[in-house]
């Protein structure tokens, strides 16, 4: 028996945090969110004029040692003047202070290229008064000039939506400890707490060092990501989970819906998920959205994008049990103009349901991983109303569901 693919827009998943990735221009339309976004952080191209990749690793040996990447396109920074980029952005910002609520934050990432005109953008678009802070990350990596001062930082311009405006710095707090504190008096209290005092304007203030600190507006202890990080995509210009998790734990709660336009390798999305909250995350990008389903795998996730490989062929096979249909993923190739076939050039795979609005339903799911470099050729599907159906997201960025053919 043969396999066919099916015309899909859209796949669901089982999970603890709900959440939706969208195939989508970040000028798209987004008003089925109005006014639910708690929190927007938007990672734009930054005007560099240049083009950016995923290095997607092949097969497990790939998956092992990193070597031989597969170089897809992921997204191009190139415009043809400054008004066009800044009429993108324009957009962008538009749709992210619409999405958010009265209480939300809004976050802006960008460097020196359009910082200075991004700021102007936002103070007309959320108004002067509720700018609240252009915060400085400040990092070591990349190269070194001879002919400047080296540019080590970006800029994240903070604003909020209203007055009515959700902050808790409490909920980030630093270790004392990373806090430079040599000038202070060092004491020990009655009880052995260690502390330190300094003196100013006649006053002493007293710091103990068991008590946390807050960050400031230049954050210095956020890492850019190393080149062998385990967090690492292959995704160009990802940014650290705990730049995410800052932004994220500051300006929302459990449950809070955060919004990212830009979603790129999806660390907005993984951040809010692993802090339990609900997350939104667009791309015009398939190579993205793929990067993003991966690591958004353990949630309640909702995809929206069309599906399809027009040369791919399936083979596989369903084995019929008790309470589960063991599938069987047996070959896989992407096309004759491919250079890379057979089951190396699965890079995911899932087992569900398909149904007759053109859904499909995730059951089970299985994709190569660092951790993992095998990919698993069998999974078990519930015996469930529904059609059984595969689903294939490969090296090239295709996604494709496969439903078997009728005898």
């Amino acid at each position: 028996m043969g396999w066919v693919q099916a015309p899909c827009h859209q796949e669901t998943h089982l999970g603890a945090t709900a959440g939706d990735l969208l195939l989508r221009d970040a000028r798209g339309d987004f008003s089925a969110w109005k006014g639910q976004a708690q929190c927007v952080y938007l990672d734009p191209p930054f005007l560099t004029g240049e083009d950016y990749y995923l290095r997607m690793r092949v097969g497990e040996k790939g998956w092992e040692t990193g070597k031989n990447p597969l170089i897809l396109p992921a997204y191009s920074d190139r415009y043809d003047s400054r008004a066009d980029y800044l009429a993108m952005l324009r957009a962008a910002l538009e749709n992210a202070k619409m999405l958010l609520n009265e209480t939300g934050s809004f976050f802006l990432h960008l460097d020196s290229r359009a910082a200075a005109h991004a700021r102007l953008l936002c103070d007309e678009i959320f108004g002067e008064s509720n700018f609240v802070n252009e915060i400085i990350w400040a990092y070591q990596t990349g190269g070194r000039s001879m002919k400047r001062f080296s540019s080590k930082h970006d800029v994240i311009l903070f604003y909020r939506k209203s007055r009515r405006h959700y902050f808790n710095i409490t909920a980030v707090p630093l270790p004392r400890s990373e806090i430079r504190s040599n000038h202070m008096r060092r004491c020990v209290d009655e009880n052995g707490r260690s502390y330190r005092t300094i003196q100013s304007g006649g006053k002493t203030y007293t710091y103990y060092d068991d008590e946390p600190v807050y960050p400031g507006d230049v954050w210095a202890d956020v890492s850019h990501l190393q080149q062998k990080d385990p967090q690492r995509t292959g995704y160009d210009t990802q940014k650290p989970m705990a730049l995410l998790n800052r932004i994220i734990l500051c300006s929302t709660r459990p449950g809070d819906l955060v919004c990212d336009l830009f979603c790129g390798s999806g660390t907005t999305a993984a951040a809010a998920a692993h802090n339990g909250r609900r997350y939104l995350a667009a791309d015009i990008s398939m190579a993205a959205l793929n990067v993003c389903r991966k690591r958004l795998l353990h949630t309640a996730l909702t995809l929206t994008a069309p599906t399809g490989c027009p040369d791919a062929t399936l083979n596989a096979e369903f084995i019929p049990g008790i309470a589960f249909h063991d599938a069987h993923l047996i070959r896989y190739d992407p096309g004759p103009d491919r250079p890379v076939t057979g089951l190396d050039a699965v890079d995911q795979w899932s087992v569900g349901f398909y149904d007759d609005r053109g859904v499909f339903h995730a059951q089970a799911n299985a994709a190569r991983r660092r951790q993992s470099p095998a990919l698993p050729e069998m999974l078990q599907l519930p015996q469930l109303r529904g059609t059984p159906a595969i689903l294939i997201a490969d090296i090239y960025g295709n996604r494709s569901v496969w439903l078997q053919e009728e005898a």
